[in-house]
């Protein structure tokens, strides 16, 4: 599969699940989706041997004509503020989320192949303290053919 252009759509949806399932309905004509701030949300409880009130079942939204990206939280203070969708008809490109490469909760860096080439693109989320680029500043990875990274960068003009 040869690809020329990419058609990417960016959003930051401030925890609204709604805005995200409408985004993927809608947005079916785009190659990528990069969303900032979901909310991850409590499906159901789980039977536990640990605790008798079950573990919560957490869930983000998800639909067939979209591949979910996102990073497992590790504990309940770790949520991942990125998620990326890709449309599934770009799926003999290989996708793949490569927190070997970066395991940040707020950095989403995703490989493909396209013409025997590895590609990438980054999804980001940086908080107001601008934790994220601060770790992009002290972390070296060296990626060629980084085609996009983009996301809420939470820089505000002082102006």
């Amino acid at each position: 599969m040869m690809l020329k252009n990419l058609k990417i759509f960016l959003q930051n949806v401030r925890k609204s699940n709604f805005l995200i399932n409408t985004i993927l309905k809608v947005n079916q004509d785009f190659d990528i989706i990069f969303i900032q701030e979901l909310s991850w949300t409590t499906l159901r409880s789980i039977l536990s041997t640990i605790d008798p009130k079950g573990v919560p079942l957490l869930r983000i939204p998800n639909h067939p004509n979209w591949l979910t990206f996102a990073r497992e939280p590790f504990s309940s203070n770790d949520f991942p503020r990125v998620i990326t969708y890709i449309n599934v008809r770009l799926s003999p490109l290989r996708f793949l989320f490569r927190k070997d490469i970066i395991n940040h909760r707020d950095i989403l860096l995703t490989s493909f192949f396209n013409d025997n080439t590895v590609f990438w693109i980054m999804n980001m989320y940086s908080d107001s303290s601008h934790t994220t680029l601060k770790y992009l500043k002290d972390t070296e990875v060296n990626l060629s053919n980084l085609i996009i990274m983009a996301g809420d960068f939470n820089i505000r003009d002082s102006i």
